[in-house]
């Protein structure tokens, strides 16, 4: 089950040499400030940045625009708690080895802080995904691009930098989008007379 879920019949580590094997100091810098960017610790910072960003939304755009924020700081706020609570059990329970310590000495490069173990899935690419997922029903297209690209550069800098294998990423990315659905779901069945969000347009 393992080699077709995970190991993908060899093609997880076949991918993650494609990207790892590939360095220059100039994009070491910039997939670790990838890596920087999808850390958990800057919760607090994203939150207070939509928190901004709703209050000029809501002057600007009336009622609706205020429930669509509301809706995105409620998902991310109560994503980022149950995301942390899943992790914290996944991680230890799988323990799935790092790439330094999977596969042959020397085959990897890392920079950064080494770690050997608590693999699957990845927590900054499930960050990463949540940030964007959360904030996807009040993004215009502009915007969408950016969070697309957002998203993959955390996930190619965890690659990059020896700390996860694709297939890490992958899961880390479905876990959030997951969640995210889920409590959509859920906000939806609960309180069923409430509009449905929708794309905020961006000024002319």
């Amino acid at each position: 089950m393992r080699a077709f879920l995970y190991d993908w019949g060899g093609l997880n580590v076949s991918l993650f040499h494609s990207i790892n094997d590939v360095h220059t100091p100039l994009l070491d810098r910039f997939m670790l400030l990838g890596t920087q960017a999808g850390d958990h610790a800057n919760f607090p910072l994203y939150l207070a940045l939509m928190a901004a960003f709703s209050l000029i939304a809501a002057a600007r755009g009336g009622p609706h625009a205020a429930y669509a924020w509301l809706s995105v700081l409620a998902v991310f706020s109560v994503g980022f708690v149950l995301e942390g609570q899943i992790l914290g059990i996944l991680k230890p329970w799988l323990d799935f080895p790092r790439p330094a310590l999977a596969l042959p000495p020397g085959s990897v490069h890392v920079v950064g802080k080494l770690e050997l173990h608590h693999s699957l899935p990845s927590g900054h690419s499930a960050f990463a995904m949540l940030l964007a997922a959360s904030l996807w029903t009040v993004a215009h297209r502009p915007a969408r691009y950016f969070l697309g690209v957002f998203v993959l550069w955390v996930g190619f800098s965890r690659i990059s930098l020896g700390a996860h294998f694709p297939a890490d990423v992958l899961a880390g990315f479905t876990l959030s989008l997951a969640l995210v659905w889920l409590l959509r779901l859920a906000r939806r069945v609960s309180w069923p007379f409430l509009p449905r969000v929708r794309p905020i347009a961006p000024e002319a």
